[in-house]
C-alpha cells in the first residue's frame, strides 16, 4: 500500500487547558498545582487533519507560552507551507528555528513545539491512510503495550499503589529525592506492599549529586526495584554517570531531558542507561523518538517512552512503543487528570498490566478535547 505523505498545511490551531487539582503533584525540584495540556491541530489542503501535544508541565506559565510560540513565532513556518513528509517537516522546522532559539535562548520551548507539530503531522498522514499510527510506522506493531503506573509521590504510596493495582497495573514508579532518610524507609514499605512479580521503580528527578545518589541506591538496592530514574542531573559529567553505573546495583534510566540525535547517540555509546526514555512531547515527536527507539533497541538497551501529560501525547507514546517493539513499558500517570483520560476509561483498556490499543486511524482520537471546554484557558489559530 502506497501512503501519501506530502502535506500542504492550510490550518493551524492550538488549545491550552488547565485541570485544577486538590492534591498538588510534587517532584524533587518543584510542585505542579494544576495539570496543563497544550493540544495542536493541523489541517491539510485535502481536508485531512491531525493532533499533537506540546510539553507544558514546566515552568508553571509554560502552557500559554508554548501556544503563543507556535502561533506567533512559528506560524509563518508552518501554515501555507508544503512538506514532503512529517520527517521532512521536522528537519525543516528544526533548521528554520535554530537562530530564533539561539537568539532567545529558548531551545527547549522551540523543540517542544516542533515535537507537537511532528506528532500532529504523523497523525494526519495515518488518518488519511485509514490506519492506526503504529501500523503505519511498523507492519509488526502489536495491539497491546505493557505499562507502569507513574507519578506516585512516595509519601502517598500506601494509598496510590493499591489504587493503581485496582486499575490493572503491576509496575509502580514512586517519586523520591525529597528527604533521603524518610524516602529510604518509605521505599522499604513499598517493597513490602508488592505482590507476586510486581515491580517497584524509582524516579529522583535529578535530585542528587553523585555521592548522594550512590549512598541512596546502596541503601535501598533490591532485585524487585526495576530502575532508578534520573538520580543525578541529565547534564552531569560523563564520568559521574560512568561511576554511578559501575557502582549501582539498580539499573539506571533517563532520557526525558536529552535532546538531539547526537546527544542520544553519545549516551548510547557510553552505555549511560539501561532504559532510555525520550519524551514525544519534549523533543523529537514521532520522527525523533522512533529513530532513537530503533537505535536503543539495536544497542541492546530498552526503550521506555517517557510521558506525563495529556491524552494526545499518551496515545502517541503508546503507538510509538507498539511500533518500536522491544521489552519496554508505557508510562501512565495515575494522578487524577481527565486531560489524560478518565480512570474508568483507562481501566477498561487494561488487561493484565497491558494497555489495549484501538483500531481507529492515526492516534485513534477523533475529538481529544471533547468535554474539556470548562478547562480551556487559551485558543489561538493562524
Amino acid at each position: 500500500m502506497t501512503v501519501r505523505t506530502e502535506i500542504t498545511v492550510t490550518g493551524l490551531s492550538v488549545e491550552v487547558y488547565r485541570h485544577p487539582i486538590s492534591h498538588p503533584v510534587a517532584t524533587s525540584f518543584g510542585v505542579m498545582r494544576d495539570r496543563p495540556a497544550v493540544f495542536v491541530r493541523i489541517e491539510a489542503s485535502d481536508g485531512a487533519y491531525g493532533w499533537g501535544e506540546i510539553f507544558a508541565n514546566w515552568p508553571a506559565a509554560g502552557a500559554e507560552h508554548r501556544a503563543r510560540l507556535l502561533v506567533e513565532d512559528m506560524g509563518d513556518l508552518i501554515k501555507g507551507q508544503s512538506f514532503a513528509s512529517p520527517e521532512a517537516a521536522f528537519e525543516s522546522l528544526t533548521s528554520a528555528t535554530h537562530i530564533r532559539a539561539l537568539q532567545s535562548g529558548e531551545w527547549g520551548p522551540f523543540r517542544q513545539v516542533i515535537a507537537g507539530v511532528d506528532t500532529a503531522l504523523h497523525d494526519l498522514v495515518a488518518r488519511r491512510a485509514g490506519r492506526p499510527l503504529r501500523h503505519l510506522l511498523s507492519d509488526a506493531a502489536g495491539d497491546t503495550v505493557p505499562t507502569y503506573a507513574s507519578g506516585i509521590a512516595i509519601r502517598d504510596a500506601a494509598r496510590m499503589i493499591p489504587e493503581a493495582r485496582a486499575l490493572g497495573f503491576r509496575r509502580f514508579k514512586v517519586k523520591v529525592g525529597f528527604d533521603d532518610d524518610a524516602d529510604r524507609a518509605r521505599v522499604a514499605d513499598c517493597l513490602d506492599m508488592l505482590e507476586g512479580d510486581e515491580i517497584l521503580l524509582m524516579d529522583a528527578n535529578q535530585a542528587w549529586d553523585l555521592a548522594r545518589a550512590q549512598a541512596f541506591i546502596g541503601a535501598v538496592a533490591d532485585p524487585r526495584i526495576g530502575w532508578i530514574e534520573e538520580p543525578i542531573p541529565a547534564e552531569a559529567p560523563a564520568a559521574d554517570w560512568q561511576a554511578l553505573r559501575d557502582s549501582s546495583d539498580i539499573p539506571l534510566a533517563g532520557g526525558e531531558n536529552l535532546a538531539g540525535f547526537e546527544t542520544f547517540a553519545d549516551a548510547l555509546a557510553r552505555r549511560q542507561f539501561t532504559f532510555y526514555q525520550p519524551d514525544v512531547a519534549k523533543w523529537g515527536g514521532v520522527t525523533g523518538c522512533l529513530r532513537v527507539a530503533g537505535d536503543v533497541l539495536g544497542a541492546g538497551a530498552t526503550y521506555c517512552p517517557h510521558f506525563l501529560g495529556g491524552l494526545v501525547g499518551l496515545q502517541a507514546s503508546a503507538e510509538l512503543l507498539a511500533a518500536a517493539g522491544g521489552p519496554g513499558w508505557l508510562e501512565i500517570d495515575v494522578n487524577p487528570n481527565p486531560l489524560r483520560g478518565e480512570d474508568a476509561q483507562l481501566s477498561d483498556r487494561m488487561r493484565d498490566g497491558d494497555l489495549l490499543l484501538g483500531d481507529g486511524p492515526g492516534l485513534g482520537l477523533e475529538a481529544p478535547c471533547e468535554g474539556f471546554g470548562r478547562m480551556r484557558t487559551l485558543t489561538l489559530s493562524v
